[in-house]
């Protein structure tokens, strides 16, 4: 994967995520998505979902992806989003995004979203964003149909029996695959 360089857009700097960040990415995402600290959110799982939402096994193994890496998005130092990209032949892979849930709402996520866009398909060529969504996150679902993306039909079960990614409140869960034509 050609080396992506760290990037200042406004008030955010952009860069890829090295080892050494991977305990604070843990923090940022579980804070994002479960537990207590999400609901100050909008974007909490914890009425889906108990348990952890990602390890450090799991993000360390996004950040050292051959063919991708984790993007994080910074001010003045502090951590206050990221994302995972994944280079898939033409397309690229969306995941991991978590913006700090105090700032949900604020814009930030928007400009994390456009920089993913912009780095899949001008630094590495790709025509297609995609990613995958819990069926039952209809909020979530459309404030990625506003900035482009379409949902496609196309599910993928939930890993029931896997704790690694969470506990699961009810039995319905499923993803669906979401992608924008960049």
């Amino acid at each position: 994967m050609p080396e992506t360089a760290a990037r200042t857009t406004g008030e955010l700097t952009f860069r890829p995520a090295t080892p050494a960040d991977v305990p604070a990415l843990v923090e940022l995402v579980e804070s994002a998505y479960r537990g207590e600290a999400s609901k100050a959110g909008w974007t909490t799982e914890a009425d889906l979902l108990g348990g952890q939402r990602t390890d450090a096994e799991g993000v360390a193994e996004a950040v050292g992806h051959a063919e991708g890496l984790v993007l994080l998005a910074e001010r003045d130092g502090e951590l206050l989003a990221c994302c995972q990209l994944e280079r898939r032949g033409e397309r690229a892979y969306f995941g991991m995004f978590s913006v700090r849930p105090g700032l949900q709402g604020g814009g930030i996520g928007r400009l994390v979203l456009a920089e993913a866009e912009r780095l899949a398909g001008e630094e590495w060529g790709v025509g297609t964003m995609e990613m995958t969504v819990i069926e039952q996150r209809a909020e979530l679902i459309a404030w990625y149909e506003r900035r482009g993306f379409r949902r496609t039909g196309v599910y993928s079960p939930f890993p029931y029996g896997d704790e690694r990614f969470g506990v699961p409140r009810r039995p319905d869960l499923r993803f669906e695959q979401l992608i924008k034509e960049l």
